[in-house]
């Protein structure tokens, strides 16, 4: 078995230490509060999240039903039957599903019956067509059954009365088909977090226009905007700030007229003479951080202005993303009510060698792969922040800890599932 690398030796502390990734999700989190609720039509819901606990009204099924295609019986007309000498019963009636029974099954006598039928009186289980003949208006019954055989009872699913679907529940497919199954047209849900969106950078040009020199097109924009879609909340895009103090406040404010839970901007938030945002920050509200112990990720601005909390993310396309997972996505499931917001994570064997790493905790890049009876973890290329591509080919980020001063290939490591 692999060793776990041994820890690096720490260099002093600097005068003002990063957060861990830790203390600056608690700070951000702490600046969000379920929002308010709201109905929803019921396909509408799916992807949302559940604003109050939902009971049942009905048992489910609502009648007792055959789970075969057969005959409905008493269960002692059958105790003898064999392939030798089956059991003859007088057919007395058909009973397709959705309609309700008119006769009543006494002894020596049987109904035929289709899966979801209810069970007529009188009957205690269903023989399967499998093990039947039929001759005359007589079944021929080569197989005894036994009392609830093949009979779903009523409230065999969910009994009246019964909490069938918790509050802050992401409401999925088979979540729609139990609001369906209980009558539910109208659900309530939490309204959708409306996200302002704002990158900066002279460098940055709008996607559709051609690219003159020296210039990228705005991407982060749009992985931030698919992110919050998928993670439940409506995007507004606010465009590019170019770097200047002037332009980029004015962006702000426009954005915060749109009546935005969450502000959230890329680039202008490390140390060089044109990253503005902490310093509008600064300026028009108040500045809670912006040093992160992760990587990618690092330099990270968080404030509020004007009641509205501003996370300021780094300019790289794989900063801006992994960022966002990390204290984006947690905040927007908050105020969604989401009862949890932690990603799903398992242990796996890094297959590629990581030689050096500095004391931050790194979010690598990999495939996730089950193979031979273990997770198996890949790099999905070069990880350098700026290498977009390294995202589209990965499905899990591996946590490789702080002190951690390398990564060899082999090393059991937690990663965090993405999809």
């Amino acid at each position: 078995m692999t060793k776990r690398p041994e820890p690096r030796d720490r260099a002093p502390r600097a005068t003002q230490p990063m957060l861990s990734v830790e203390e600056a999700q608690k700070k951000v989190l702490s600046a969000f509060q379920r929002l308010e609720t709201e109905p929803a039509a019921i396909l509408e819901a799916t992807g949302r999240v559940l604003a109050d606990d939902i009971r049942a009204d009905v048992d489910i099924p609502p009648h007792a039903n055959s789970s075969m295609d057969g005959y409905a019986v008493q269960a002692a007309d059958t105790a003898t039957a064999s392939q030798e000498s089956p059991a003859s019963l007088h057919i007395i009636g058909d009973l397709p599903a959705g309609h309700v029974p008119e006769q009543e099954v006494e002894a020596g006598t049987a109904i035929r019956i289709m899966t979801g039928a209810p069970i007529p009186p009188g009957a205690d289980a269903v023989v399967k067509v499998e093990d039947t003949e039929t001759e005359d208006g007589f079944v021929h019954i080569f197989t005894p059954v036994e009392p609830g055989n093949y009979v779903r009872p009523a409230g065999e699913d969910v009994r009246r009365g019964a909490l069938v679907l918790r509050r802050g529940t992401r409401i999925r497919a088979q979540e729609i088909g139990m609001l369906a199954a209980l009558g539910d047209t109208q659900v309530p849900v939490t309204r959708k977090p409306r996200v302002a969106i704002l990158a900066t950078g002279d460098e940055l040009v709008p996607i559709a226009e051609s690219l003159p020199p020296g210039k990228i097109r705005n991407t982060n924009s749009y992985s931030n905007a698919a992110q919050v879609i998928k993670h439940g909340g409506e995007p507004i895009l606010l465009g590019i700030a170019p770097d200047t103090v002037a332009e980029l406040t004015a962006k702000i404010r426009a954005g915060l007229k749109q009546d935005v839970d969450l502000f959230l901007t890329s680039g202008g938030v490390s140390v060089g003479d044109f990253d503005l945002v902490k310093d509008v920050l600064a300026a028009e509200g108040e500045m809670d951080f912006w040093r992160v112990r992760m990587k990618p990720g690092k330099p990270l601005a968080f404030g509020h202005i004007h009641g509205v909390p501003i996370l300021g993310l780094p300019g790289n396309p794989v900063s801006v993303m992994v960022s966002f997972e990390m204290f984006a996505r947690p905040a927007l499931l908050k105020m969604q009510g989401a009862a949890d917001w932690e990603r799903s994570t398992v242990d796996a064997t890094l297959m590629d060698e990581i030689p050096h790493k500095d004391e931050r905790r790194h979010f690598v890049r990999v495939r996730l792969e089950w193979e031979e009876g273990e997770y198996h973890a890949y790099l999905t290329g070069a990880q350098g922040s700026g290498i977009l591509s390294s995202m589209v080919k990965a499905n899990a980020l591996a946590i490789i800890p702080e002190d951690w001063n390398s990564a060899p290939s082999g090393a059991r490591v937690r990663v965090i599932i993405l999809d």
